[in-house]
This record gives C-alpha cells, structure tokens and sequence, in this order.
C-alpha cells in the first residue's frame, strides 16, 4: 500500500472544522502519513515562554486538513484507522494558562479568585525508552512518565455550513481529547458535507483523563492513518472500535449530559449490531461498561462510554472493517 506524505506549512494550518478549503483529495483506500504541530503552535519551547505572553486562544489546536474524501456524502460514514503515531519533537509542552482549565475559574464557571499562576512545563521525550520526562517547577522532582501518544482532534465539518473552533468537541467530533485516539483504533464518523472534510492535530505524548489543567503533554505528531469509507450507517456521534472494546463519545454541558449521549449511542449501536432489545441492551451494558471522563476543559466536556467485546454476544461492527483495516496496516509495518 502506497502512503501519501503531508506535511503543512504554518500558512496551511486550519483553526476550525468547517469552513476551510481541502488541502487534498483522497480516495477511500488511501494512506496517509500526516505531521502537525502542537496545540500552541510550538510557541512554549521552555520553561520561561508563558502562555499569557506567546499563545493567543483563537489560534490554538492548528489542524492539519481538511481533507476531501471522494465519494463521501452526507450520511455516509468515514472510516479513520491509527496506524502509528510518532512524536515529530523531542520534547512536549504543558501549561497552566490563566482562567482556563477544571480546578480554576473560567469564563463560564465564573469566580471572583485570581487566575492559578500562568506556569510552563517542558518534558523532554527519550525515545529509546519511550518516556517523557515531568521535572517539577516547585521542587527537584523529576519522573519518567511512559510515552502513550494520542490525538486530541479528529473531526469532520459539521452540518448545515456550521464552522466551529477547533477547541470544540460536538457531533463532528472535533477536540475530544480521549487517550483512547491512539495507534491501533479505528474512528467512525457521521459524514455531513460533500467529502467529509476531515482534519487532524492536537498531538498529545500523553494525557490523562480529563485533562485537568487543560493541557496534555502537547506535541507535534507523525500520524499514519488510513481513510476509509461505509456508505450510508452514519452514527449521530463518534464511535471508536479497537481490539478489545466499542466505543461511543459525547460532548456536552453538564458533563452526565455528555454521559447520556454517549450511553444512548453505544445502547442503539449494541442493540443493531447483535440484534437485541433496546431494553436488553441497556440492561446488558448497564452491567458492563467503563465511562472514561476523556475532558473537563472543553468548550464541551466529553465522556467515553466503552464496552468489551469479549462480554458481548459475537458479531462484527460495519462488516468487520476494524479487523481488515489492522491487516491493511500490518502491512504498514503497524504492530
């Protein structure tokens, strides 16, 4: 299998899902190896470039995209399968930005307290051993944290000519932030224009549930990735598969709202795929499922609800795509 190289240039970077030109036409089928920069653009470099000085919100989360799926139309769904992703930087950036993240105030949870103090983090990456370095600002700790790279926004443009902030995560998807998006899960997602329009960004090295502070271990990334195409089956929010569970994710305000719709979506998509009563089926997953807070820092807040295969009655979502999608990638020198 061919691979298609990618790389932008700053003036190519888009800022929204929706909106934007394609950058590229691509057939369902198609490889793509795709860099893109860090959600600061890689304006924090060390640990005295502050983020109330060098990074400007309205330009954050740079995507890489969109890109024009031949063939996609509204209604159809779009097949994206991580194939690998590779740091493309030897070091990660992370910040406490003033008035924005999950234990200060913000702009919607509104306090009279001072913003927590505007801090850098830089975190060196060792890729022989596959750590990146947290080195305390307050103290001379310093611990290896393992490298588990991971995408923050992957979207489509959403429908009715809507463009939205690449710091949003909605129904298009868009900036999720779940460590779930990494090298070996297959991403399904509700196309609503004419070629899908999807972008990629917001390489994270790691990040753990929620994001609190707001900001991961962010870093440029190299992504494989191959694009594939279902006619028609459109889900109403994303859906993640990968060896070992289903996925669904919704994105909201109040976060049980965020909850809810992704329990919804996994109880109708459980229900179709192995054919049983919707009430079964929220039965059988009440029993069973994980709901991973993925953000508590976004525009919306969004919650992963996933379910292992192995506690579910047998059958293959989308005819078995994930499975022949994690051959093609072998291929691809894909572990």
């Amino acid at each position: 299998m061919d691979v298609i190289e990618y790389t932008p240039t700053r003036n190519d970077y888009a800022y929204t899902f929706g909106g934007v030109a394609p950058v590229m036409r691509v057939k369902p089928g198609t490889a793509l190896r795709l860099w893109s920069d860090d959600a600061f653009g890689g304006a924090l470099r060390s640990v005295d470039d502050l983020s109330s000085a060098k990074v400007d919100l309205r330009f954050v989360n740079p995507q890489t995209g969109p890109f024009f799926v031949e063939g996609a139309e509204p209604g159809d769904t779009l097949v994206l399968h991580l194939v690998a992703l590779e740091p493309a930087r030897d070091w990660g950036a992370s910040a406490a930005i003033p008035f924005f993240g999950g234990m200060t105030g913000t702009d919607r949870t509104v306090t009279l307290q001072e913003a927590l103090p505007d801090t850098t983090w830089i975190y060196e990456l060792d890729r022989d051993r596959r750590t990146v370095g947290f080195v305390a600002r307050h103290s001379d700790h310093r611990i290896e944290l393992p490298l588990e790279p991971m995408l923050g926004t992957v979207g489509v443009a959403p429908a009715g000519g809507e463009v939205r902030s690449s710091l949003v995560p909605e129904r298009f998807g868009g900036n999720m932030d779940t460590p779930q998006m990494r090298a070996g899960s297959t991403v399904y997602l509700g196309v609503n224009v004419e070629g899908a329009m999807f972008s990629v960004g917001d390489g994270h090295y790691r990040q753990g549930e929620g994001e609190a502070c707001g900001t991961a271990v962010e870093g440029a990334m190299t992504t494989t990735l191959i694009v594939d195409l279902i006619k028609g089956q459109a889900p109403g929010w994303p859906r993640i598969e990968d060896d070992t569970h289903v996925m669904a994710i919704g994105s909201s305000r109040p976060m049980e709202d965020s909850w809810r719709i992704a329990n919804s979506e996994l109880v109708h998509w459980v229900s179709a795929l192995h054919g049983l009563h919707t009430m079964d089926a929220y039965q059988l997953l009440s029993q069973i499922t994980q709901a991973p807070i993925a953000n508590v820092v976004d525009a919306n807040y969004s919650v992963v609800v996933k379910a292992a295969k192995a506690l579910l009655p047998d059958g293959a979502a989308f005819d078995g795509i994930h499975a022949d999608l994690r051959a093609r990638a072998h291929h691809l020198g894909a572990v």
